[in-house]
């Protein structure tokens, strides 16, 4: 038995002895500072619906031919910009040209009967005039003269269909555009739609990219903020580096139900003078529903409710009570000028600060039970650009961490625009979210009741860092 407990006892102080060894390591890679001093900044906070989409041409046209026949000439590829009128392909023209060449006969013929009849029917009207002829052979006349003038329109006409027809033979671009699909080759034969009952043969699809649209879906949860003209932002896969710019044509009023999601439709509508938009690229929106420029900002990380003030403190080596009792008075700056949240000019100094736009996710800060505070409505706070909402943050005055009470509006949960309550030249402290420090409070509590609050037993540290092997 005694043998048995002096291996126990090893094996205890085994383990006891590489705990207290990565200790020093756990240290070594700890940060020295437990939260980051951020300066109050004059910035442009958006708040954007996001969706996703596929590029696709405002109108398409699909080209046909007029003509039936062998495909002789083909003058353009996709990807090509043509204008209007612009010869596409040409048709084999022997059937349309023999045709051509019967009505311009067949015209001929139909102007020298006419112009007999017009003969015979003077000559008639002369003779009944002196009596030599009866008035039926004045009727016979006047009407041979009639029927002839009448083929002559026939004639005509069959002349100018068959022009027509021949023309058809030459397909021209019907709009200005570029040609997105091609769908037949040199030597392919066409139908005509106006003789094939099923349409006839499309020769090309083409669309006028200049301006292209997103047909995107939007959360029924934003689409009361959405409404048309609003500004958009899309970022598309091929130029990661670059944003382009849209505006809300139209919401569809029939929503989409998608595995048990609402979504409503939304058009999109984008100037794409470089034609660096194509069709079915995917895209990523972002609908400007709420934008503040040039206001005072600091990270949302910053906020701080009262429920979870008293965790903060302690990291900043305040008395948690004490920063209660502060709150609860309602403390505020020394001074009054320095709580107000003056407005700059545009061009003032500080005012070109660059969009700050929420690409998903949750804002830093924002963790488990605790961390960046939420709206009373679940969502985040300040999301809506009211100028109610109250938080507290930790400004450094004199050197010194202090709680201030600030009033906030509107925030992209990243940066928070504050109403009141802060001065563009404090500072404020961003601290680890509140889950987070308590789940290291609990840590320590959890070494401590296992070393009963002292060193592990059988372990000693001299003063220069060694730990000596646990005693047997």
């Amino acid at each position: 038995m005694p043998a048995a407990l002096a291996a126990v006892v090893r094996c205890v102080g085994a383990i006891a002895a590489a705990a207290v060894l990565a200790l020093p390591a756990c240290q070594a890679k700890r940060p020295a500072a437990l939260y980051e001093k951020v300066p109050v900044e004059r910035r442009t906070i958006v708040v954007a619906a996001a969706a996703a989409g596929v590029i696709e041409p405002v109108r398409t046209v699909a080209v046909k031919s007029k003509a039936s026949g062998e495909i002789i000439e083909l003058n353009i590829e996709t990807g090509q910009e043509v204008k209007a009128g612009q010869l596409l392909a040409v048709i084999d023209p022997r059937q349309p040209r023999n045709n051509l060449a019967q009505a311009e006969a067949d015209l001929e013929v139909a102007k020298s009967q006419l112009a007999i009849a017009t003969t015979k029917q003077a000559r008639a009207d002369t003779l009944y005039h002196n009596g030599a002829i009866a008035e039926t052979e004045v009727e016979d006349a006047h009407l041979a003269f009639v029927t002839a003038r009448a083929q002559v329109v026939r004639a005509q006409a069959a002349l100018d269909i068959a022009r027509d027809q021949m023309d058809d033979t030459r397909v021209r671009a019907p709009v200005d555009g570029t040609i997105i699909t091609k769908d037949v080759e040199l030597g392919t034969v066409i139908s005509s739609p106006t003789r094939d009952v099923g349409g006839g043969s499309v020769l090309f699809t083409m669309a006028n990219l200049d301006t292209v649209q997103i047909r995107t879906l939007v959360d029924e949860t934003d689409i009361g903020k959405v409404r048309p003209g609003l500004p958009a932002t899309i970022d598309v896969d091929a130029y990661p580096s670059r944003s382009f710019s849209g505006h809300v044509l139209k919401i569809e009023p029939q929503a989409t139900i998608d595995q048990n999601v609402t979504m409503f439709p939304a058009l999109v509508r984008i100037a794409n003078p470089e034609h660096l938009l194509l069709p079915g690229m995917n895209a990523e929106v972002e609908i400007h529903v709420g934008m503040r420029e040039n206001v005072l900002a600091i990270p949302y990380a910053a906020l701080r409710t009262p429920r979870d003030v008293g965790s903060a403190a302690a990291v900043l080596g305040l008395d948690p009570s004490q920063v209660q009792a502060e709150i609860g008075q309602g403390r505020a700056p020394a001074t009054a000028d320095s709580t107000k949240a003056a407005p700059v000019p545009p061009g003032a100094a500080g005012a070109a600060t660059p969009v700050h736009r929420r690409r998903g996710g949750r804002a830093p800060g924002m963790g488990g039970a605790g961390g960046a505070p939420a709206g009373a409505n679940g969502g985040p706070a300040g999301m809506r650009a009211g100028r109610g909402s109250s938080y507290i943050v930790f400004a450094l005055r004199d050197g010194r961490p202090v709680p201030l009470r600030v009033r906030t509006g509107l925030t992209d949960l990243d940066y928070v625009e504050v109403v009141d309550g802060l001065a563009e030249t404090d500072t404020v402290l961003v601290l680890p979210s509140a889950s987070l420090i308590q789940s290291q409070q609990q840590m320590r509590e959890r070494i401590q009741r296992i070393t009963g609050g002292g060193g592990i037993p059988g372990m000693q540290q001299n003063q220069s860092g060694q730990t000596p092997p646990p005693q047997r």
